[in-house]
């Protein structure tokens, strides 16, 4: 019942300064979609409209949120995970195919990407086990195989859709939650020898279009104007930017429509073409204050259960920027991994709001927690 108990006290410890560096990117994000979408026809619904809807809606689930203790979600982990499974078993078998993937439930004016939800679901219930299974010692890999089952049944059911860049996050999750919490030596020398040699297999296993772009990012220019189009368009466009960028609405790569997927995936092109190197290095900074705070959060929460959930979120975060903006600048393989808060989408906005939603329900309960 402690758990459920409202205590007002959590009002004093709400961390403003988390929310107003989030608000601050989406406001970015909501800019640079209005730019992409600038010399749309007429008649279509603004998609920077869209984001806003999204971007409401995910802060009304964040506060939501925000007021339960955390523990009492973590106790319903299993639950949610289960729940979560079978949403990617009905993408499977009704959902509808998009950009030549399956990846969305419903219709319409509304869709729900169940894989992007899987990315927080798998957080909270790592969190979950290895909070029911604390351990004094490094785990060995034997006391690591429930939790990989966990990641590795979502993993080959979102790579089925295809969607690899989600289901690489999965793993990524995974690993950085088990570094962060102690892993024995010799099981990670053997762990590491495991993916070697699963990576021939995996290769076997990968699209196409994925292998293409694979091969791509060794060398863009082998085929410009198929796989080596999205990277060679996308340097261009940050390349284009220089210093301090061509100003708003005045990026020609964008507004000639050069660059592909440019409200997604190379949301971070447009915004670098307009506003430069001296643009895209505050983002970064801004992106950078989100980590370091939420790292911070994660030093500071009172028990393990908050610990790892905080910095599971700030790592899922962090992970995201990195390989999208590397992917954008040609240092990566264009695996289609939104950028946080900035990127167009529904799904991966409600699950971030909630993620941040949590982090706040960390950072403020650490002053209030009951024993």
């Amino acid at each position: 019942m402690i758990f459920l108990k409202f205590d007002r006290r959590i009002f004093q410890h709400f961390d403003w300064t988390l929310l107003a560096l989030v608000l601050s990117v989406c406001v970015i994000g909501i800019l640079n979609i209005y730019s992409t979408g600038f010399s749309a026809s007429e008649g279509q619904f603004p998609l920077y409209l869209k984001q806003i809807q999204w971007i409401a809606l995910g802060l009304i689930f964040m506060m939501i949120i925000f007021f339960i203790d955390y523990r009492v979600i973590i106790q319903g982990a299993y639950v949610i995970y289960g729940i979560s499974i079978a949403l990617l078993v009905f993408v499977y078998l009704f959902g509808y195919a998009a950009h030549g993937s399956q990846r969305w439930l419903g219709g319409g004016g509304f869709a729900l990407q169940p894989s992007e939800l899987m990315k927080l679901v798998i957080i909270i219930t790592l969190a979950r086990y290895f909070d029911d299974h604390k351990s004094n010692e490094p785990y060995k890999l034997k006391e690591l195989f429930v939790p990989f089952l966990i990641v590795f049944v979502p993993f080959l059911m979102i790579l089925k859709q295809p969607d690899l860049g989600t289901a690489l996050i999965l793993i990524i999750i995974f690993i950085s939650i088990v570094f962060f919490i102690g892993v024995d030596w010799k099981s990670l020398i053997i762990a590491l020898a495991g993916v070697l040699i699963l990576i021939p297999i995996g290769w076997h296993f990968l699209k196409d279009y994925q292998k293409d772009r694979l091969i791509t990012f060794l060398n863009p220019e082998n085929d410009p104007l198929g796989a080596g189009y999205h990277i060679i368009q996308s340097m261009i466009a940050v390349g284009s930017g220089e210093i301090f960028g061509k100003g708003f609405l005045s990026g020609s790569q964008t507004q000639l429509k050069f660059l592909p997927e440019q409200q997604t995936d190379f949301v971070f092109s447009v915004f670098a073409e307009e506003w430069g190197f001296v643009g895209g290095l505050i983002l970064i900074i801004m992106f950078m204050a989100i980590i370091f705070w939420g790292i911070k959060i994660a030093l500071q929460a009172r028990d393990l259960l908050g610990t790892i959930i905080a910095f599971g979120i700030t790592a899922l975060i962090s992970w995201e920027v990195f390989i999208n903006i590397g992917m954008v600048l040609g240092i990566l393989p264009v695996v289609g991994i939104p950028l946080p808060f900035l990127s167009y989408g529904g799904s991966a906005m409600l699950s971030l709001m909630a993620a941040i939603g949590i982090l706040m329900n960390v950072s403020a309960r650490r002053f209030i927690l009951q024993r």
